[in-house]
């Protein structure tokens, strides 16, 4: 900003050097009294729109320069100021023509030029900011600070090669310039050459420590490195500089967010919010915060806010989506997903969540068509590869979703989800070489698995060494039926002469005491004795060797303890005729629950048959209750069933027991009682395809879907069989 110059009395160059000196204040008394005398004196009236400009008052230097025009109009330094002032205003039009009417007057004037120049870059106009730039240049090519604003215009036309050159002539020329080394940093993080980006900012922060912008574009480019602890603390710095630095705030949250500090992620956000309530960007994020606390009420709202204020934010739009689908609100998140492609039709995450919904709302040929949409913006995206292969394995297109598998993990071999899908086809297919050595990376799979893991320091036995004479944990992982399938493995692990302790949740100890080879039985929530190695109950068939044609299935190898079964049976009461057992529900919290459990209306024709009918049923859902009380004659347990002992009890008084894919299908095989259980279209790994039996089992029988969802078909299946076995009963009767 020029300074007023011409020839002063006494009094004006007493004013100017209290200006020069930093006593504004004394400055503008000096100015204010020679106007007194001669009230249209430029140079005080210029003098006083400057020391206001100085003092950050813009509005009153703005009429100050209006004053001083009045008298001298084509005055080229006062018009440069007055550009200078409207600029800070952001009426950059009006300091564009102001810039204008000063080169008009004298066209070599660089200032003017340098600041034409800033305020074309604030109008995007960055080919005219350039140009203007140069015409400065040409004239003093020494400009360091022209130089360095030239780069930042060359920057923001992407040409960060040529940015970078003008970075480095500003550097040669002013090697103390904090701001060309930030810019410079910038355009090198552009360029993605972070380690580059981050010394030149280290450079900038050396000259200038607290420069807030430095610290802010170095806490980026450390993210960028992943490395997050000093990413924080950059952005800590860059708050410290300037605490209402809303950007620093917010992205401090994010390195919180990978470094699932959550709770501190949040409190980010909130200061940033503070600083900014329609920060954006601050509200998605605090959204994506409050989805990973479980807040997701709360993570609704926080992106509503973001798209109330921003309605064309297509990831807000995103994240809303990926919450309501996890509150089931599938409809309303599959129109999120659309609004979001309506704004960003190349939206490949959104593509792929939206099939993913469409896969629940069991829309799959459309699922489909979106994650091949998905695949047409980007070939290599993994999780739509793999998505698309879950729905075509849904399907039973397991050769096309094999593909899709396979295509995926080429791509990112370690991708955890890839191979859980691979090995749950590979095991329904019967592949059980490949699919019990596949299904090992269960163990980095934790969403979307009840796992209970276990870090031991003991060493994993999967069937490598010998253990005679050793001690094994063998313990449960998953689901009850899991637990009760798989423990039939324990006599084979100790008939190589290893001491066996089995851990169990707490609800099976009882039952498991009655296991064949089991030294000692664990509650899970008790520490186990001291041990050697260690394995889990759904690695014993890898470790075991076991295919197909050897599953062991020596049945009953669970009995009920003696004086619980005496308890039951007399709670059970005589039979008077064929008693059978239904299971038509398993636990609301299962991951494939929507299509392995029925409502007890589905099986009511069932009912209707002339045997005695037991619910083996714990968890009793609403309109089930309703429908239970409804049928009087459907003996019901309930709560008294504390654990599967108590089941099992039960069980061994009954013919037959009919159910969907839970732990009682298992509990019943495990004691050889006849069962017959109801399998989805795709059911589980462990049934196969296409077969009425099964080797885990000797005494099930499976009925299976025809088509997706089609359960009326099986309950008449089972209805007909019923029938057939129950007139076999009464004919055996009248013999």
């Amino acid at each position: 900003m020029s300074n007023a110059t011409p020839t002063f009395p006494e009094a004006m160059k007493r004013a100017v050097a209290a200006y020069e000196h930093g006593r504004l204040g004394e400055a503008d008394d000096l100015a204010r009294a020679i106007l007194g005398v001669k009230p249209d004196y430029f140079d005080a009236l210029h003098l006083i729109a400057v020391i206001k400009a100085r003092q950050r008052r813009p509005d009153e230097a703005l009429a100050s320069y209006d004053r001083a025009l009045a008298v001298q109009r084509d005055h080229a330094g006062a018009l440069c100021n007055r550009g200078v002032t409207l600029h800070e205003l952001k009426r950059f039009d009006e300091a564009l023509a102001g810039y204008d009417r000063a080169l008009a007057v004298r066209p070599d004037y660089v200032e003017a030029l340098f600041n034409r120049g800033i305020t074309l870059q604030e109008l995007k106009r960055f080919e005219e900011a350039l140009a203007s730039y140069d015409r400065a240049l040409l004239l003093r090519p020494t400009y360091a600070e022209a130089l360095s604003n030239r780069g930042n215009t060359l920057h923001g036309l992407g040409r960060f090669d040529e940015a970078l050159a003008s970075y480095d002539r500003a550097i040669a020329l002013r090697p103390d310039h904090a701001g060309a080394f930030s810019n410079r940093g910038n355009t090198l993080h552009e360029l993605e050459r972070f380690d580059e980006a981050l010394a030149s900012y280290d450079r900038a922060l050396a000259l200038q420590p607290d420069q807030a912008a430095a610290l802010f574009n170095r806490g980026m480019t450390l993210h960028e490195l992943k490395r997050f602890d000093e990413a924080l603390a950059s952005y800590d710095r860059a708050v410290a500089a300037q605490p209402d630095h809303a950007e620093a705030l917010c992205n401090r949250g994010n390195v919180l967010l990978d470094l699932k500090r959550f709770d501190q992620a949040l409190a980010s956000y909130q200061r940033a919010l503070a600083v900014r309530p329609d920060y954006t960007e601050a509200l998605y994020n605090r959204g994506m915060t409050l989805r990973e606390l479980k807040l997701l009420d709360e993570a609704l709202a926080s992106y509503e806010r973001a798209l109330a204020v921003r309605p064309d934010h297509a990831e807000a739009f995103y994240g809303r989506g990926v919450v309501l689908r996890e509150l089931k609100r599938f409809d309303e998140a599959l129109a999120s997903y659309d609004q979001a492609l309506a704004v960003k039709p190349d939206y490949f995450d959104a593509l792929n969540n939206r099939g993913v919904v469409l896969h629940e709302l069991r829309r799959f040929a459309e699922a489909l068509a979106s994650y091949d949409r998905a695949l047409a913006v980007r070939p290599d995206y993994v999780p739509a590869l793999a998505n698309r292969g879950v729905t075509l394995h849904q399907l039973r297109r397991l050769d096309e979703a094999l593909v899709c598998y396979d295509y995926a993990l080429a791509l990112d071999p370690g991708y955890v989800d890839g191979h859980f899908n691979k090995t749950l086809l590979q095991l329904l297919k019967g592949d059980y070489d490949a699919g019990w050595r596949e299904y090992e990376w269960r163990r980095w799979k934790g969403e979307n698995l009840t796992l209970f893991k276990r870090d031991f320091t003991q060493p994993l036995w999967l069937g490598q060494t010998a253990i005679e004479g050793k001690t094994i944990l063998l313990h449960a992982e998953q689901g009850f039926g899991d637990t009760i399938q798989f423990c039939r493995y324990v006599p084979l692990v100790a008939g190589r002469g290893a001491r066996v302790l089995l851990e169990v949740p707490a609800q099976l100890t009882d039952l498991m005491a009655s296991l064949a080879g089991v030294a000692e039985v664990i509650a899970r929530q008790d520490k186990p004795p001291d041990f050697d190695l260690h394995c889990p109950l759904l690695s014993l068939p890898l470790a075991l060797g076991t295919r197909v044609e050897s599953i062991p299935a020596q049945v009953p190898y669970l009995s009920v303890p003696p004086e619980i079964l005496r308890r039951w049976t007399n709670a059970v009461g005589p039979k008077r005729n064929l008693r059978i057992g239904l299971v038509w529900a398993g636990s609301s919290g299962h991951v494939g629950d929507a299509i392995r459990s029925i409502s007890l209306r589905s099986l009511l024709p069932l009912a209707d048959l002339d045997a005695e009918f037991v619910s083996l049923q714990k968890e009793i859902r609403g309109d089930d209750a309703t429908a239970l009380k409804e049928r009087g004659d459907i003996v019901h347990f309930g709560d008294e069933l504390n654990t599967f002992a108590d089941t099992a009890a039960v069980i061994a008084n009954l013919d037959l027991v009919i159910s969907v894919d839970t732990s009682v299908a298992h509990l019943a095989g495990a004691l050889a009682k006849p069962v017959w259980v109801l399998l989805p279209f795709l059911p589980d790994f462990r049934w196969l395809l296409n077969c009425e039996d099964t080797s885990w089992y000797p005494t099930a029988r499976l009925f299976r879907q025809q088509a997706p969802g089609d359960w009326s078909g099986v309950i008449s299946r089972v209805a007909i069989e019923l029938e057939k076995l129950l007139q076999v009963c009464t004919e055996r009767t009248s013999a």
